[in-house]
């Protein structure tokens, strides 16, 4: 971390959202001290005018550093990787932050809509799993797999803010029917991610 301070930051968002996770989970691992604040998304506090306020789309997470409102989980990790971590975070050189770049869009991209929504489908919907997300969410796990065949991380030997914003809903894809055995490489990245020192975990839910 750098010699920076942060006597004031606070996250909104949701303890069992993968997209607030990776927030909470950086944090963590740059040491910075910051305040949860729980929004109730089943009550609707993420439509009511003052939370509309700092994210008119009605989503978590949202990031507050002082005079500071930031929202969208990407654009808070490269917030913090650029004000608060090292390089190793978020490369400078044009190829690496490419390549970081390139993961963030898989996160908000097939990730999102793949172990992420089928997540979403099984605990919050209560359904069974969907057969279409799970056989996406498949063909997403392939590629990660074999992305990581070679290297200990998405983008070569160290951990990057790609692999923070990866991590959580490929963690927790077997809570949407998306059972990870198979992927050998996969299952030793998220292992190498959890020995991380200050690594936090989202809390699991039960499978239905």
């Amino acid at each position: 971390m750098s010699e920076k301070t942060a006597p004031d930051i606070r996250l909104h968002g949701l303890t069992l959202s993968g997209h607030s996770h990776r927030v909470s989970l950086f944090l963590s691992l740059l040491r910075l001290p910051h305040e949860h604040i729980e929004v109730d998304l089943l009550g609707g506090a993420h439509k009511r005018p003052e939370f509309l306020a700092m994210n008119p789309l009605g989503q978590v997470p949202v990031l507050q550093d002082g005079a500071l409102t930031l929202p969208d989980s990407n654009a808070i990790l490269v917030y913090l990787a650029t004000r608060y971590g090292d390089a190793q975070w978020l490369p400078t050189d044009p190829v690496g932050a490419a390549r970081v770049q390139r993961w963030l869009s898989v996160a908000a991209g097939p990730l999102a809509a793949g172990p992420a929504m089928a997540r979403i489908h099984v605990v919050f919907g209560k359904n069974r799993p969907d057969p279409v997300l799970v056989e996406r969410s498949h063909a997403l796990l392939a590629t990660l797999d074999a992305a990581l065949a070679d290297s200990s991380f998405l983008v070569g030997e160290a951990p990057t803010i790609a692999d923070i914003a990866c991590y959580s809903y490929t963690a927790h894809a077997p809570e949407g029917g998306v059972g990870l055995a198979g992927y050998p490489h996969l299952c030793a990245w998220l292992a190498r991610i959890e020995a991380l020192p200050n690594f936090v975990g989202m809390p699991a839910t039960p499978l239905n």
